[in-house]
């Protein structure tokens, strides 16, 4: 993880370093719950799909630690500029964390549904595929944040795009199957609506990547085109 500057106060840089390692930590935990909801879809695992559920109670509790650390911090050590913007990303970045592992839970909540239904001949193969692409795209989120890489983060925030067209691409198939073969609804249904889960998770990995440019950069990126967020960090100059 990239050091942070040096303060007077030793307990000071220990503070700071310790919520943005709690960060780190609750990434790990939020990616391991796409990471095992996908599975649990894919292969029809109740058991594994039942300890993402589980394993969202321990993302949600880290939440509560890290935003009390941040209150701490802000109430004893009264941050101006680069401390502040660390210590607003941090409370940003564990609020979007916290979404990614609720839409983690929701795929859970329909691998459990589908477990029920007969499985498709391509085995939630169009899941399996957007799944892998949306996980690469919070665990390189994740990787800019440790690394305060904002050319990785603007990198990153652009990968959503491809996200999106392959959202929209499993929203077609499964209104075709439905059309084709009625007796697919339900099972379409629970796949749209897992589908939907991951391009949500991809809205929130780009939010964090827009944090880490706010950090380094001191520049709010929201709302603006990828080609405007590369020239904000100098990325091609």
């Amino acid at each position: 993880m990239e050091p942070l500057d040096t303060h007077i106060s030793r307990q000071y840089n220990v503070d700071l370093e310790n919520i943005r390692t709690l960060v780190l930590q609750m990434g790990g935990l939020v990616e391991q719950q796409i990471e095992h909801a996908i599975t649990a879809l894919v292969q029809g695992n109740v058991t594994l799909a039942d300890a993402v559920i589980v394993t969202d109670y321990k993302v949600n509790s880290l939440e509560v630690t890290i935003d009390e650390d941040c209150n701490q911090i802000i109430a004893r050590r009264q941050p101006a500029a680069g401390d502040l913007r660390l210590v607003l990303m941090v409370i940003k970045t564990i609020t979007d964390l916290e979404r990614i592992g609720d839409e983690a839970e929701k795929i859970a909540r329909m691998a459990v549904q589908l477990a029920n239904e007969e499985r498709p001949k391509n085995n939630y193969m169009e899941i399996q595929t957007l799944g892998t692409h949306v996980r690469h795209m919070v665990h390189n989120a994740l990787d800019a944040y440790a690394r305060m890489d904002t050319i990785a983060a603007v990198r990153v925030a652009g990968d959503d795009r491809q996200i999106d067209k392959e959202y929209e691409g499993v929203m077609r198939q499964m209104i075709t199957f439905m059309m084709e073969d009625p007796r697919t609804i339900t099972r379409a249904l629970h796949v749209m609506w897992a589908a939907r889960a991951l391009e949500r998770i991809g809205d929130h990995a780009r939010n964090i990547c827009e944090y880490v440019i706010y950090q380094v950069k001191g520049k709010d990126v929201r709302h603006i085109s990828l080609e405007q967020m590369k020239k904000e960090v100098g990325e091609g100059s």
